[in-house]
């Protein structure tokens, strides 16, 4: 599916997929790099080949955080391994930064990895018989730097993390989110511009992961990082997603911002996917206020269009007359009714709530 973005005609991707294809399979070596659109899906299953990854086009743009999820076997992981050149795509084409990735020598790539890319997986791969201050310096000693300065911004990348006063454990004596902290460490001091994360909090507590994603949000508001971030779970995207792609046997069939995806599904897998999501958590006051025209009274109480309407629901419930909704300059846009927040949070048809 063509990729859908909110971002400017103007902005410069970092990553673009432009007809990636992954097949397992004996008959994959069949399958030319640019023959994409030769490619015969069906005579491939039939032989028995998996389809890992189907035609996916799309871009990542600088300081965007994009989901990528669906349900297990979806393709998701192996989309990112694709896009990190962990595995090797069967067709299409990968750029980074305006550079083909697949074109690039193992020692083109090995640099592109230790420069511009940071990688989190949901196994930590700490080195057990190193401390966290010695696990952190690791990556940057191995790209030559020196033991003082790889420990000077191991440092610094423990306070970023705020694990202070743990910097001589080993990873044995760490908790779960304690040692995932390690890991995002470790993976940050190299500076990447992109960062991959795969399923990164899915091994954790719920109470850990709720902590490490609010962590996550701290980080990229100090770094603006451009991330791909891979999970199965519905909420952890809604919280950190500028846009989110969904992906059912290996193919992205709807990419866009949460809101959109939840008021207008692409398709019948979408709207079943989520059906079930609480709209008040996607959901802005932009979309679903109603125009001001015809309306005489109105409420003191005033709301900006971005906020969330779980975040306003209450207030706007307790309100007689309609809200005004408000842009940065604190002009009215719109209004709320309470009508309008009763059915998002009680309507069993969401969707038509939205635009009643």
């Amino acid at each position: 599916m063509a990729d859908s973005s909110t971002f400017p005609a103007n902005a410069q991707p970092v990553i673009q997929c432009d007809g990636v294809y992954k097949i397992f399979g004996d008959s994959a070596g069949s399958v030319g790099r640019n023959a994409a659109d030769k490619i015969n899906i069906a005579a491939l299953q039939e032989a028995g080949c998996i389809i890992g990854v189907n035609n996916a086009t799309f871009n990542v743009y600088r300081g965007e955080i994009l989901i990528v999820m669906g349900l297990s076997g979806s393709g998701k992981s192996t989309l990112l391994r694709c896009i990190s050149r962990l595995t090797e795509p069967t067709a299409g084409n990968i750029f980074i930064d305006g550079k083909d990735l697949l074109a690039m020598t193992n020692k083109e790539l090995i640099e592109l990895r230790r420069s511009k890319m940071g990688m989190v997986f949901q196994s930590f791969a700490l080195l057990p018989h190193k401390t966290v201050l010695e696990n952190i310096a690791f990556p940057l000693q191995i790209k030559g730097m020196s033991t003082a300065d790889s420990i000077q911004r191991a440092l610094t990348m423990i306070e970023l993390v705020s694990l202070q006063g743990r910097e001589h454990y080993f990873p044995r004596q760490l908790s779960g989110g304690q040692q995932q902290r390690v890991g995002i460490a470790r993976s940050l001091a190299v500076e990447p511009d992109i960062w991959f994360l795969d399923e990164p909090f899915s091994a954790l507590d719920p109470l850990i992961r709720k902590e490490m994603q609010d962590e996550f949000l701290r980080l990229q508001g100090v770094l603006g990082k451009t991330i791909l971030f891979v999970t199965h779970d519905f909420d952890e995207a809604l919280r950190l997603a500028d846009r989110i792609a969904i992906m059912k046997d290996g193919v992205i069939e709807q990419i866009d911002i949460p809101a959109n995806i939840i008021l207008n599904p692409a398709t019948e897998y979408i709207e079943k996917f989520t059906r079930e999501v609480p709209r008040e958590k996607v959901l802005t006051c932009a979309n679903v206020m109603e125009t001001q025209q015809g309306v005489t009274q109105m409420s003191d109480l005033r709301v900006p269009q971005a906020t969330i309407i779980e975040e306003v629901a209450e207030a706007v419930l307790n309100e007689v007359n309609p809200v005004a909704v408000v842009d940065d300059n604190n002009q009215i846009v719109g209004v709320l009714r309470s009508k309008t927040i009763i059915h998002i949070l009680f309507g069993r048809d969401n969707t038509a709530a939205a635009s009643a």
